[in-house]
């Protein structure tokens, strides 16, 4: 089994790159379309460093489900959105999310992908749950919410 997973989902979506970036590229946005932002509707947010782009950071705490963690924008171009991520609750663990804009002729396509290492309990885990099954369906969700909102603005 490999020391890394990889997981990604894509979707074409009916905006301009720049309507969608500006969803990806501000941690303020993302309460429109994360799959994970209604998790906890108690669930605390502190927003630092830059207002968007690089250098933006997100903290959030919640229930068991939200958990708690770290976001911090390491890339930001018109056509990716390059992420930090690290989970301190329910489990540590530290991961990169990519968004990748594709403009086509009537829209964008968007790849949400995240990678990131899998050490000995994971790989373990992943015989019987892997992050694909467990990440997967909430990077669906997420793109059909992004989908939605960046189509109604």
């Amino acid at each position: 089994m490999s020391s890394t997973f990889r997981i990604r989902r894509s979707i074409e979506i009916a905006a301009p790159p720049e309507r969608v970036h500006a969803l990806l590229d501000d941690f303020h946005e993302w309460q429109k379309w994360s799959p994970w932002e209604d998790l906890d509707p108690e669930m605390t947010r502190d927003y630092g460093g830059a207002a968007s782009g690089v250098g933006a950071t997100y903290r959030w705490s919640g229930n068991r489900k939200a958990g708690e963690g770290r976001m911090q924008v390491l890339e930001s171009s018109p056509v990716h959105v390059g992420v930090d991520l690290e989970f301190a609750a329910p489990m540590r663990a530290r991961n990169r999310l990519d968004f990748t804009l594709t403009p086509t002729g009537t829209g964008t396509s968007v790849e949400w992908a995240m990678t990131g290492p899998q050490n000995t309990v994971m790989r373990l885990m992943s015989r019987f749950w892997s992050m694909e099954k467990l990440v997967g369906p909430d990077f669906e969700r997420g793109l059909a919410r992004l989908k939605s909102v960046a189509e109604s603005v």
